[in-house]
């Protein structure tokens, strides 16, 4: 009953909220000509209910598959929303207010007095041209953030201290990448553009956290060649991420479902990526190792899967006196990880930042940190840190703004 009632008074907030943009748009034009307001009136109409259209169709095909073209359609969509939102905050105050003024003057027998003749701009005037500069901000910052954010590539450095490093790894050099999205992209050309920036860090060990497609194997097929050009020395590792299972889309059958696994499991191979299941990989230097684990999806969300087994994958690193975690979801963190306090680094992906917010030095916010405690960059509890990466891809809303695609490169030293 409360997800129908919540259905409804979602549904009944966009309608109110369409109806004060047209009412914010009518009285903007209100001193044009017939002809003009008239227009003005069609073309809203038109491009709402054809945009409107599009998004619905966008987002009930969904479990076909994801691509470029229904992203744009949504990111316009959730633009203009958002805009008209910000329009019904202003308006309908104002309303409110006209109201309860209205139903004074009934019960006082009030005739109340009219706007000055000749004034140059009525309260509701003016209140609906504030209101639409208000709402151009974030209908251009997310209009931006789809044709310059998405791809706006970011280096992000964050130096860690820990006394049980072992000493040949003091400055070693991680580099993190996740949530790439690959079915996202419309081109090869800004994937290349992040592994050239990538093989620029020069890094000694590289991870990908996660979420490497939408829903299809085949979508990074055509991105293989790229992703292969990334360089290292030592071994490349990823894990799996909730949406590298699939489990968005509808299957014929059960087998074709674990056939894409497999399909996905073979495309971390040919790009060069160690996939991680529930395992554990050593690294050796100067005669001293790291223990690097990885598990497949694990969440403490119910929406989201239990896929994977920290303890296989702790029981494999032995006794490796320094370990490093790979998880792509961050509430494993508090979830599971902190009762292995010998797991001193855990490196996850998977909120984006929700691909919008405020990124600030000193002030960080987004919807997600709403649903998320650790949502993005670095945490620490006891002598355990979590870093959250907020993605190198985009889906849904195909842009970026405050939280820019990101490279996350990590020094160890020696504390």
């Amino acid at each position: 009953m409360s997800r129908l009632f919540s259905s409804f008074f979602f549904l009944g907030l966009l309608l109110v909220a369409e109806w004060y943009g047209f009412q914010a748009i009518r009285t903007l034009v209100q001193h044009y000509s017939p002809l003009t307001r008239r227009i003005s009136a069609v073309l809203y109409w038109v491009v709402t209910v054809a945009l409107w259209g599009a998004g619905i169709w966008a987002m009930s095909t969904r479990h076909m598959g994801t691509t470029p073209s229904k992203g744009y359609i949504g990111g316009l969509l959730l633009a203009l929303v958002v805009a008209k939102l910000v329009v019904l905050l202003f308006l309908f105050p104002e309303d409110l207010v006209r109201s309860a003024r209205w139903v004074g003057r009934l019960f006082t027998g009030s005739a109340g007095t009219s706007a000055t003749a000749g004034a140059p701009l009525t309260r509701s005037e003016f209140l609906s041209k504030l209101a639409l500069v208000v709402a151009g901000i974030p209908l251009v910052a997310l209009i931006y953030g789809m044709v310059r954010g998405a791809t706006d590539y970011r280096v992000r450095r964050v130096t860690l201290r820990f006394p049980n490093l072992p000493a040949s790894f003091d400055g070693f050099k991680l580099l993190q990448i996740s949530d790439l999205h690959t079915g996202s992209f419309p081109s090869k050309e800004p994937l290349q553009r992040a592994v050239r920036l990538i093989n620029e860090q020069q890094a000694d060990l590289i991870f990908m956290t996660g979420d490497l497609v939408n829903n299809y194997a085949h979508e990074v097929e055509e991105h293989i060649d790229t992703l292969a050009q990334i360089k290292s020395v030592l071994p490349k590792f990823s894990v799996l991420g909730n949406h590298d299972y699939a489990d968005y889309v509808s299957w014929e059958s059960r087998e074709a479902k674990q056939a894409n696994l497999q399909r996905m499991i073979q495309n971390h191979a040919k790009i060069g990526w160690q996939l991680l299941m529930d395992d554990s990989h050593t690294i050796e230097r100067g005669g001293e190792k790291i223990a690097v684990l990885g598990v497949q999806n694990w969440s403490n969300n119910g929406r989201f899967p239990k896929y994977g087994n920290l303890a296989k994958a702790h029981a494999a690193a032995g006794d490796a006196p320094f370990k490093v975690l790979l998880s792509h979801d961050p509430s494993h963190w508090e979830g599971q990880v902190l009762e292995y306090p010998d797991i001193d680094l855990t490196l996850s992906g998977h909120t984006h930042g929700m691909q919008f917010g405020v990124n600030l030095d000193f002030f960080k916010w987004s919807p997600v940190q709403y649903v998320y405690k650790q949502w993005a960059g670095l945490y620490e509890q006891g002598k355990q840190y979590l870093y959250v990466n907020t993605g190198l891809g985009f889906i849904g809303y195909p842009g970026r703004v405050g939280f820019l695609p990101e490279i996350t490169v990590f020094e160890l030293k020696r504390a």
